[in-house]
């Protein structure tokens, strides 16, 4: 029980006290402000000491300054964004920045405590303290739920462990409750877009009436010609499950492919007909997209 008390309320354990103290000091360093135009303000981490910043995509809208801690101020270009996901990569000219230190989200654990470093209503480096209540793991989704207590401004800041290190990025307020985009996502987000994988379908969603409860899935409305899909499903099958994961709503399986890689194997549970079958798809690339000359 000492060791709870200790834990929430620090100023009964000063050694604890002084090493968050710490560790919130060397977030604040990693963290920076976002001004973008007509007086938008959020917050941004500082992915590489190279310049690589990430922040979430509504907060950047047009041109963006990146403010330091020490109220540095340096011009930042978008290079990146995905609005789904709700995730923005932009760049400064600048070198040896203090970066945050990264770990990954499959490590968390419910209950953990975490902290988010963010700038609400014009307060730079602000902090809040809280517990996780669900971790990308347990759910299959890019999205860690915690009960920080965030306000605007906090949007594109970090989500860390206790001892410093970063494993989201705080994206949105539902019921309040946090939700921060997990690390596993933002691996994704970075990397090659020719390395997306493909799963060669256009779906439709619907929802199905099995038992007591709606149960959401896909219906395939059409094929991509030597895609994945393809070789093993057919035009009218409905997607109920991914390795035996059921869908709890439709986004699950725009997260679940974000999650995923070229050459990953689904197993899809679906129903074709009146019989309920599963067939083995292994992902490929999406085909990069170039503009014409």
């Amino acid at each position: 029980m000492n060791a709870i008390l200790d834990a929430i309320y620090p100023e009964f354990n000063p050694e604890f006290n002084e090493e968050l103290n710490t560790v919130i000091q060397q977030l604040q360093q990693s963290t920076v402000q976002i001004q973008t135009g007509r007086g938008g303000m959020g917050s941004g981490v500082i992915w590489s000491a190279d310049g690589l910043i990430l922040t979430n995509a509504h907060v950047v809208r047009g041109q963006a300054a990146i403010v330091l801690i020490g109220n540095r101020q340096l011009e930042a270009r978008v290079i990146r964004k995905d609005d789904d996901l709700d995730l923005a990569a932009l760049v400064v000219s600048a070198r040896n920045l203090p970066a945050a230190t990264i770990a990954p989200s499959s490590n968390l654990r419910v209950g953990e405590m975490v902290i988010a470093v963010g700038n609400p209503a014009g307060l730079h480096n602000a902090v809040s303290l809280g517990i996780i209540h669900t971790a990308p793991q347990e759910t299959s989704s890019p999205w860690i739920q915690a009960d920080v207590r965030l306000a605007p401004g906090y949007s594109g800041g970090p989500l860390a462990t206790l001892t410093g290190q970063v494993i989201g990025i705080n994206s949105m307020i539902v019921n309040g409750c946090g939700f921060a985009i997990s690390t596993k996502a933002i691996d994704r987000f970075l990397a090659s877009q020719s390395e997306q994988p493909r799963l060669g379908a256009t779906l439709r969603p619907v929802v199905l009436s099995r038992g007591r409860r709606p149960i959401p899935g896909w219906v395939i409305t059409d094929l991509t010609p030597g895609s994945p899909a393809a070789a093993e499903l057919l035009i009218g099958d409905v997607i109920l499950q991914i390795n035996d994961r059921s869908f709890t709503q439709h986004r699950d399986l725009v997260d679940w492919l974000k999650l995923s890689k070229p050459g990953d194997r689904w197993q899809i549970t679906l129903l074709r007909g009146n019989q309920q079958i599963q067939r083995q798809v292994v992902l490929d690339r999406q085909a990069e997209q170039r503009e014409a000359a």
